[in-house]
């Protein structure tokens, strides 16, 4: 066996292999010897078949496996010899010089990229920070209740948060259009089910009472006929009804969950889920600034090999995801483009990760581990039961264990960054309107 190194650019690079003619012949003659041992063919009793026989059925596909194993182990070989760390497969090419005595071939492939660890004593982290109090609760609370809102008979004139039942028809140039009609069409005023101007024509109106008006459709809109163009509606209000937010009693709580109907109960428990949750949100803010303080300071290249594999890996999970959906995968042929950018920088955070994680010993501790499982655990009414079903696979812990590791590097980075304290507003961080 003989090997070369040439580097083609950053992370590529070429391994000459050569392998003797002679071995190959030598390795395939006893493989089609062992192989005629058991060969069946008529007129021949078993394994007596005569070897040129033997040689002429399978003489190919022995030569191709032997070939393929001996480029394996040459390869292997070369790559340990010379301390290359491979990153995905290499792309094999025969060599159009000629000889005698071997066969020759190109092992064309990426390596991982070698770096240092960048300087993060100048990146800026904002770090949020909020107390859950009474305030929090009370508005939780009012989000849980408007998620149980029923709704009655109202006769008076629809207003905001009113349920509405309209007939309405739309025509352009005094034509009815595709899609502009609906009779007993129900929508909340003020939840953006419509149109705004059309919700504002609705709104104010009471039942019996019909209206025609202009409306001027988006220049975005989808229906690319009716976009920036101006139709008119007719509309007949045929029902207002009023929101009727639950009272928080007994009945509440149970409805909760609380099988008591213990309303500080229930409060206790909303105030432990919020507690929860801020943490939660919290880490995950400060968790992707991390990220990015990482990225900007570690500029690395990385290995096309892998962002193809990444990639490819996207693009299975979003069929999964589809199908689950029930929606039909051919019917949307999914392109390698749309999960090019990121592909490429889950990549690039990995080596940056595993770099940080390997340099600065930041593996998971046992105990960190059994920490979080427990957390996860508490919000559940059977903690023991959910934390026996982590242990039960060792696959389920290595999750948890990931979780714990990049926990590990957050902290790591908030000890070399300039963090700032900032004070959160509750509606904002749990993503809520005002």
């Amino acid at each position: 066996m003989e090997a070369t190194t040439a580097q083609a650019n950053e992370l590529e690079r070429r391994v000459d292999l050569a392998i003797a003619i002679a071995d190959v012949e030598k390795e395939m003659e006893q493989r089609l010897k062992r192989m005629g041992k058991n060969m069946k063919m008529p007129g021949f009793r078993p394994g007596k078949v005569p070897f040129s026989i033997v040689r002429q059925q399978y003489g190919d596909q022995a030569r191709h496996e032997v070939l393929s194993e001996e480029l394996d182990r040459v390869f292997s070989e070369t790559v340990t010899e010379q301390k290359l760390r491979v990153a995905g497969y290499p792309r094999i090419e025969p060599k159009t010089t000629e000889s005698t005595t071997h066969l020759e071939f190109s092992a064309i492939f990426e390596v991982y990229p070698e770096f240092a660890l960048g300087d993060l004593s100048a990146s800026e982290i904002e770090r949020p920070t909020l107390e859950v109090g009474a305030a929090e609760i009370d508005k939780t609370l009012d989000i849980l209740r408007k998620q149980r809102v029923s709704y009655e008979n109202a006769d008076r004139a629809a207003a905001k948060e009113d349920r509405v039942v309209i007939d309405f028809l739309g025509k352009k140039d005094g034509v009815p259009f595709q899609g502009g009609q609906a009779n007993d069409y129900p929508f909340v005023l003020g939840q953006g089910m419509m149109l705004p101007d059309f919700e504002n024509a609705v709104e104010g109106m009471k039942v019996g009472e019909s209206k025609t008006f202009d409306l001027t459709f988006p220049a975005d809109y989808h229906a690319k006929d009716l976009a920036g163009q101006t139709v008119q509606f007719d509309i007949t209000v045929k029902q207002v009804q009023a929101p009727k937010l639950p009272e928080i009693d007994a009945d509440f709580a149970k409805s909760m969950g609380i099988a008591d109907g213990d309303v500080e109960k229930m409060r206790g428990e909303i105030e432990a889920n919020l507690k929860r949750e801020v943490k939660r949100r919290i880490e995950g803010k400060i968790k992707d600034q991390v990220m990015e303080a990482l990225l900007s300071t570690n500029p690395i290249t990385v290995p096309v090999a892998l962002v193809d594999m990444e990639i490819q890996r996207l693009m299975q999970a979003a069929r999964q995801d589809m199908e689950q959906r029930g929606m039909k995968v051919a019917d949307l042929p999914i392109q390698p483009e749309w999960f090019a950018d990121q592909a490429k920088r889950r990549v690039t955070l990995g080596l940056i990760l595993a770099e940080v994680v390997k340099t600065e010993k930041l593996q998971a501790t046992p105990e960190q581990v059994r920490t979080m499982v427990e957390e996860t655990a508490a919000a559940y009414e059977q903690p023991e039961e959910v934390i026996r079903w982590y242990y039960a696979q060792p696959q389920r812990l290595q999750e948890v264990e990931g979780v714990a590791i990049e926990n590990n590097v957050v902290a790591w980075v908030l000890g070399k960054a300039k963090v700032a304290d900032k004070a959160a507003v509750f509606d904002e961080l749990m993503g809520q309107k005002q």
